[in-house]
């Protein structure tokens, strides 16, 4: 019988990394043949082929249940529909979670307080997400990731959690108490079942997501999208083309499968010949030096992210296909199909600090974690939205071992740019040179900070801060510490041109970024 770990055993397998598990299948097996005679897992075979079948079905719906001669009730009907079909067909009855979830909120949302729906909301989904995560590590099987179906999970929680506050917002609040953000997205009025079900389930985005706004959702599903876009003065570069007809989707998809393509090239060639794994070999660590293992490490991180870029990449596409996704036109008058961006490929690689790293990796989830938490939380809004990242994420020790991780190196990244990077501003070489040091600096700490993330364990974690001298995390923190008590500001207006990342607030985006590290 074949072995199965679907999301969590995709993650892990194309580290370059075998997968053994003692669990059989949940999901269908009708492509076991297909997945023996190319050797990946089952699991990963009907992963791709529900994203093909859905990038397909994405043009057929865009170009034949147009919102132009179809009933919006039929476009929620069958976005639902196939979203429900690809779920059962990766997980089995181990979909019944989501639907399950989806339909206490759902619930909540018409049987409860409309001053409560968001708090209600919140504890159920969390609290849900959470007993699945115990269920799944700690009594399938702790260290393995075993049958995942909390990928698609964590995707539908983002979307409940988001809709409960934005109804909150419309329905609860005065306008002079929200933020420009919060009225554009604020609902007025309960969603239908179909609306909740299909806003939920679509799909377009039920395997990766991203999460998207739920009035933005509807504008699709009702044919409003792009041209309430082409049409706004909200849009950036050149609007107001009255006489424009809609833009296609097919060069951006097409761009979009192509850095696909590419990702997966480097995953076949480069990624499986170096394992996360090896960075905690006793033979490795016993017989390299530090150098050795530090260059490793480096290289190994680095090979680690085109599986991120792939799915993410993949997950745009497909809504884009569908003819969603456009955030209007760019400043050369392009139309430009980017705002379910979850990932920035080339900021990421670039980026000279680790504020630029966040910003640009897995962005749509940092805009959930500032609009839900950071946002609204009283007090102790950093360390809460750390907490519900954390919590989200689910329960291994790496990723704890991350986010606290994050925290000091985050805060001394922040102190030392600005006692010192005012001294190399007025030279281009000098410019240059900083600029070089701090991109390999800030790549060197995100190998350290996200490593504990994909070992997941408490020992190869232990193992691999030994490796790495663990002083050193201590030094940083210390540093930190000394550097952000004395920094005193040279423009005292400069705290409130600091971007999101400041003093006050979370390591996510304000428009464009993300937070967590999956």
């Amino acid at each position: 019988m074949p072995h199965y770990v679907c999301w969590g055993q995709f993650k892990k397998s194309v580290m370059g990394e075998p997968v053994q598990t003692a669990f059989k299948s949940t999901g269908a097996l009708w492509l076991l043949p297909l997945s023996e005679y190319l050797g990946f897992p089952v699991d990963q075979v009907n992963f791709m082929t529900s994203q093909l079948f859905a990038l397909i079905a994405a043009f057929w719906f865009r170009l034949y249940l147009s919102p132009t001669h179809t009933n919006p009730l039929v476009r929620h009907a069958v976005a639902a529909l196939f979203g429900i079909a690809i779920l059962f067909f990766c997980f089995g009855w181990y979909a019944s979670h989501m639907l399950t979830v989806v339909l206490g909120s759902y619930l909540i949302i018409i049987k409860r307080d409309i001053n409560n729906v968001h708090s209600y909301t919140m504890i159920w989904a969390i609290g849900y997400l959470t007993v699945c995560q115990v269920i799944r590590v700690y009594i399938f099987n702790y260290g393995i990731l075993s049958t995942d179906f909390s990928g698609p999970l964590m995707m539908v929680i983002q979307k409940l959690t988001s809709l409960a506050f934005q109804l909150h917002d419309g329905m609860c609040k005065k306008p002079d108490k929200l933020n420009p953000k919060q009225k554009l997205l604020a609902i007025n009025q309960r969603p239908s079942l179909f609306e909740y079900l299909s806003y939920n389930l679509n799909f377009l985005s039920v395997l990766v997501g991203p999460c998207s706004d739920y009035k933005d959702y509807i504008d699709f599903i009702e044919g409003r999208h792009i041209i309430s876009r082409l049409h706004s003065g909200a849009c950036n570069g050149q609007n107001g083309y009255k006489k424009q007809v809609e833009p296609s989707p097919v060069r951006a998809v097409s761009e979009k499968l192509l850095i696909c393509a590419g990702c997966m090239l480097f995953f076949l060639i480069v990624t499986r010949s170096l394992p996360i794994t090896y960075n905690v070999d006793p033979h490795f660590l016993a017989n390299a030096s530090f150098m050795t293992r530090l260059i490793y490490a480096f290289f190994s991180i680095q090979a680690s992210r085109p599986k991120f870029y792939f799915a993410w990449t993949l997950a745009d596409a497909v809504n884009n296909a569908a003819g969603y996704g456009f955030a209007g036109m760019d400043e050369n008058g392009r139309p430009s199909w980017d705002l379910l961006c979850n990932v920035n490929i080339l900021g990421i690689e670039t980026a000279t600090s680790f504020k630029t790293f966040i910003d640009n990796w897995n962005i749509r989830t940092g805009i959930w974690l500032k609009m839900v938490c950071y946002d609204r939380a009283p007090q102790y809004r950093l360390p809460l939205t750390f907490v519900l990242s954390a919590i989200w994420h689910g329960l291994y020790p790496g990723y704890y071992f991350t986010f606290l991780t994050a925290i000091p190196i985050t805060m001394a990244a922040r102190a030392i740019r600005k006692s010192i990077r005012h001294y190399f501003l007025g030279s281009k070489i000098l410019k240059f040179g900083y600029n070089i040091v701090t991109w390999a600096a800030t790549q060197f700490a995100i190998c350290y900070t996200v490593m504990p993330f994909l070992l997941l364990a408490v020992e190869p974690t232990m193992t691999y801060y030994r490796s790495m001298y663990f002083h050193v995390h201590i030094l940083s923190i210390l540093i930190a510490v000394v550097l952000h008590q004395k920094h005193k500001p040279r423009d005292p207006s400069s705290t409130n041109k600091s971007s999101c990342i400041s003093s006050e607030s979370p390591p996510t985006h304000c428009n464009n970024g993300a937070h967590k590290i999956k």
